[in-house]
């Protein structure tokens, strides 16, 4: 048994047995931030992934693992992208908090946008793979898959502007005058919202599992903030990946383009909007200045918890600091959309 585990094995073996007939040989878990704890199971006869929602007293709609089991037990018949769901367990009993089993899917974690060890003609298939498989969610109708009340209905960005507004409310710790005038002008100007769609929330590159040996997306994982609501968001929140300065994770703002083999943005928006019937997509400064506003607001909690002792990594605190150049940043956007 590897890493750090916290998982009752005594109570998990026989559930093992008992559900896909195969008891646990080794189980690790995985780092990283992720709100739900994730393992991996070896077992006699493969291996499997397990998530957890956290132990312990939690807010009534955080860490919902049961939306993020029917959600994978929906797109995974149509030949979606997504690990195989095994079985839910809501029962609290058996491991201290409800959990679900998926295939484990083999392939490569690609942590760094700018793809140093590809050629550009890797990278370039690396890129059109994702942007590909982001259209395929957005053409899958929700209520043919069984997912038509998976999210609530109305105008997506009006809710989320509402929902990013009262989290900044709630941990609000300075007085930013970026931040003010955002508050006033979003919902003042939000798009039409023209179809409804499956949004996963979080697409980034580090949440794909690509193929061993091809840039084929082989999964799409950490579907904790999915929901029904306006494609765009889902998109623009990717292209944010072109305006970001390069980090090591997924910004690659200058790196894009010539002979990188990195599509230029444009060519992204072109491609996308082939792949999902539109025109294109008007206004982009509109939601590159929403994208900000929501990683201000989610910023701004991170550093209410530094500020009262519950987030003490270093990081945490380095990331606090960055929340008056987010407001900035999303304020400039919003004086090119108008403002």
């Amino acid at each position: 048994m590897g890493g750090d585990v916290d998982l009752d094995l005594d109570r998990l073996t026989p559930w093992l047995a008992a559900t896909v007939g195969d008891g646990p040989v080794a189980v690790t878990r995985y780092p990283g931030g992720q709100s739900n704890p994730t393992y991996r199971v070896d077992a006699a006869r493969g291996s499997y992934v397990l998530r957890r929602k956290p132990f312990g007293v939690l807010l009534p709609s955080a860490h919902a693992i049961e939306r993020e089991y029917r959600l994978i037990a929906a797109l995974h018949p149509t030949g979606y992208p997504v690990p195989r769901p095994i079985a839910l367990c809501e029962d609290a009993g058996v491991i201290g908090a409800p959990f679900y089993l998926m295939e484990r899917v083999a392939g490569r974690t690609i942590w760094n946008g700018a793809m140093p060890d590809l050629s550009p003609d890797e990278r370039r298939a690396h890129y059109w793979a994702m942007v590909d498989a982001l259209a395929a969610l957005h053409a899958i109708d929700p209520v043919t898959v069984g997912l038509g009340d998976y999210g609530k209905p109305g105008n997506y960005f009006e809710r989320q502007v509402a929902r990013w507004t009262r989290q900044y409310r709630a941990s609000q710790t300075d007085d930013l005058p970026d931040v003010e005038r955002l508050i006033e002008w979003l919902p003042r100007t939000v798009p039409a919202q023209e179809r409804v769609a499956i949004v996963h929330g979080d697409y980034r590159i580090d949440n794909l599992i690509f193929a061993e040996d091809s840039a084929r997306v082989a999964a799409v994982l950490d579907w904790e903030l999915s929901t029904l609501g306006d494609a765009l968001a889902d998109f623009t929140y990717l292209l944010m990946n072109w305006m970001t300065p390069p980090d090591g994770r997924s910004g690659i703002a200058g790196l894009s383009g010539g002979d990188s083999g990195i599509p230029a943005m444009e060519e992204v928006v072109t491609r996308y909007c082939a792949a999902t019937g539109r025109d294109g997509v008007p206004g982009l400064d509109w939601y590159f200045a929403y994208n900000l506003f929501r990683l201000t607001g989610i910023v701004q909690g991170i550093k209410q918890r530094v500020r009262d002792g519950n987030a003490s990594s270093a990081q945490a605190a380095r990331m606090a600091e960055r929340v008056p150049e987010l407001a900035a940043a999303a304020w400039r956007f919003a004086q090119q959309a108008g403002a």
